[in-house]
């Protein structure tokens, strides 16, 4: 019996040694991890289908290398469309995609022409080569140039340069000033 009040004196001893307790807060949680990323899986599925577009288009019918690349919008004079295949517009700058793989040219070309419609340009001249020297048996970069410069609301028209200005190896393009 001894042995139970000794261990309640050595209890009460203890809490008056320690004095007045209160209890803690809990621990914070710790952080978590961030989640990662959400991965635009529309956007890879758009580009990929684009991509198999394009490649079925080049196949479908593909522009050769002697072709004139020329397009214009409904809206755009005929006047300054034959003015433009002439090449009596000044030319403001230019953009030489030689060497350039399809998907480099493609973005650089989309990179040039939104500064270019940033800056007020109003005229610009595309070199993309006749492909002569292309390892496919068509003009890569120029059938790049070609879908581009066709699905843009930006561009009112576009024809190949005129021969002292690089013939069908390159592009002059008018676009829309800005709103």
């Amino acid at each position: 019996m001894s042995d139970v009040r000794d261990e309640d004196d050595d209890a009460s001893l203890f809490r008056e040694a320690i004095g007045q307790v209160r209890r803690m807060d809990d621990a914070p949680t710790p952080p978590r991890k961030p989640r990662p990323r959400p991965i635009a899986r529309m956007a890879q599925a758009d580009e990929r289908a684009a991509a198999s577009e394009f490649r079925q288009a080049l196949e479908a019918m593909p522009i050769g290398a002697g072709d004139v690349l020329s397009h214009r919008v409904e809206a755009l004079p005929v006047t300054l469309f034959n003015r433009l295949k002439r090449g009596q517009f000044s030319v403001q700058d230019e953009l030489d995609l030689h060497g350039a793989t399809a998907g480099q040219a493609e973005t650089a070309l989309r990179l040039f022409l939104r500064e270019a419609q940033r800056s007020g340009t109003a005229c610009v001249r595309i070199v993309h080569g006749k492909g002569l020297g292309s390892d496919a048996e068509i003009p890569v970069l120029k059938n790049v140039v070609d879908r581009v410069l066709r699905h843009r609301s930006d561009v009112l028209a576009f024809h190949s340069a005129v021969p002292a200005q690089g013939g069908t190896g390159a592009v002059v393009v008018l676009l829309a000033a800005t709103r």
